[in-house]
């Protein structure tokens, strides 16, 4: 009977250790916590994610799928005390920047993490270079801890397959054409390695707006993406480069002969404004004189008769000689 109740006074005394020294914990500042009791977390009534800001860039098939329970989170601070049957799961929320290359699961992967390949519309095999942002949402760890087994492979895998679908199908904006210009330079068509290199913000803007649903799809937020490098295969960058420095030429050319046109252009709008300046100043004082002689003839036929007199007198007193008209 003693050994019973000495083995059950130190069951009791190794509990209440155990209890004390290991069920106290704290949370970092860059930290979220949820507790598990027998395996079950803790959560926010009935409330889903769907009920949360979180979800409002899924789509709804999506929102049919990924419909995850709110839980608690316990958020920085401490210290926190759990039981023994509990559990405490501690995420890290603060941002992380990886290769887009990257690949959690196989680090030898694409060319051991450092290029992506991707395959254009023109069947090109392309190299992607750049970096990725992202971070734990807190405002949904029930997916990031308990609802994918590996979620930074799927926000890897779900960026990439949009990255490759964009690569494949992108074209290039369709540039606006100025109604004044008679000339336009050509644009080079079907090389889609150029169009993208041009668009490289286009298509970063096209990929964090594609990406604002890993959030409430894995429960990774894609903060920022920045495509930096288009590299085309070794057999095909000659050939690129010979293309460019003939569209470049052509390109340079039409830009000097537009020039000189439109240069040409101005010069005969000035030159016609010019004569028209000259015919405008010969007429206006004709139009001048016919004024001042119809106000004259207004005033009765002497004035104008004295008017006519004083101009021939002017005339005759700045003449060298004069012809005078004899009669037979």
């Amino acid at each position: 009977m003693s050994i019973l109740i000495g083995g059950a006074f130190g069951f009791l005394a190794w509990f209440l250790i155990r209890s004390l020294l290991t069920g106290f914990y704290t949370v970092d500042q860059n930290e979220r916590a949820v507790k598990t009791c027998f395996g079950r977390a803790a959560r926010m009534g009935d409330l889903t994610t769907l009920d949360d800001p979180v979800s409002e860039k899924l789509s709804e098939d999506q929102r049919k799928r990924y419909a995850y329970p709110q839980m608690r989170v316990i958020m920085p601070g401490g210290p926190y005390f759990k039981w023994p049957w509990e559990k405490v799961y501690k995420i890290s929320i603060a941002t992380s920047t990886v290769n887009m290359a990257w690949d959690p699961e196989d680090h030898s992967a694409n060319n051991n993490g450092t290029m992506l390949d991707a395959v254009t519309k023109d069947q090109l095999n392309t190299g992607l270079t750049g970096q990725i942002r992202f971070r734990v949402s807190d405002r949904n760890l029930y997916a990031f801890l308990f609802g994918i087994k590996n979620p930074y492979a799927h926000v890897m895998g779900y960026f990439v397959s949009v990255l490759r679908e964009r690569i494949a199908n992108f074209e290039a904006p369709h540039a606006e054409q100025d109604a004044d210009s008679t000339m336009a330079p050509p644009v080079a068509t079907g090389i889609s390695i150029n169009d993208l290199r041009k668009n490289l913000r286009d298509l970063n803007e096209h990929m964090d707006t594609e990406c604002q649903s890993s959030a409430g799809r894995y429960g990774v937020v894609l903060d920022a993406t920045l495509i930096t490098g288009i590299d085309p295969p070794v057999e095909v960058e000659s050939a690129l480069a010979a293309i460019n420095t003939a569209y470049n030429e052509v390109s340079s050319s039409i830009s000097l002969a537009q020039a000189s046109a439109d240069q040409k252009i101005v010069q005969s709008r000035r030159a016609v404004e010019i004569e028209t300046l000259k015919a405008e100043a010969e007429v206006e004082p004709l139009v001048s004189l016919a004024t001042q002689l119809q106000d004259l003839k207004s005033l009765g036929p002497g004035a104008l008769h004295a008017y006519v007199r004083n101009v021939r007198l002017g005339l005759l007193g700045r003449a060298q000689q004069t012809f005078m008209e004899t009669k037979p």
